[in-house]
C-alpha cells in the first residue's frame, strides 16, 4: 500500500537551514505528483512546495527563493531543503501524494525555528 514517512524535522534557529525528507512506497514514486504542506495553530494546512512528474516546480510566496523540493529517484524520497528559515516556518510538515486520483499523506514532521 501507499506509504509515505517524513522525517528531519528539529529545532533549529532563526535564519538557518533543514532538509526535510519524505520515503515513499507502494506507488511508482516518479510517476505522481507531489507536495510539501505545513500546518500551525495560527493557519490551516497550506502548500508550500509542489513538484510535477515532469520534474515542473511550484512554491507558496514565503517559501519562493528560499526553498527548494527535489526528488532522490534512487531512494524513492522528496525532500525539502528550507533555509533563511523564520519563526513563521514553524508547524508540522506533511508530504502528500496524488497517485491514481487519491491524495495520501505522511504523519508529519514538526519543525520549530526560534531562538
Amino acid at each position: 500500500q501507499v506509504r509515505l514517512v517524513e522525517s528531519g524535522g528539529g529545532l533549529v534557529q532563526p535564519g538557518g537551514s533543514l532538509t526535510l525528507s519524505c520515503e515513499a512506497s507502494g506507488f511508482k514514486f516518479g510517476h505522481y505528483i507531489m507536495w510539501w504542506y505545513r500546518e500551525s495553530p495560527e493557519k490551516n494546512r497550506e502548500m508550500v512546495a509542489e513538484m510535477t512528474s515532469f520534474g515542473g516546480t511550484r512554491y507558496s510566496d514565503s517559501a519562493n527563493g528560499r526553498f527548494l523540493i527535489s526528488r532522490d529517484m534512487d531512494k524513492s524520497t522528496l525532500k525539502l531543503y528550507m533555509s533563511a528559515l523564520t519563526p513563521g516556518g514553524t508547524g508540522v510538515y506533511y508530504c502528500k501524494g496524488a497517485v491514481d486520483r487519491i491524495d495520501y499523506w505522511g504523519q508529519g514532521t514538526q519543525v520549530t525555528v526560534s531562538s
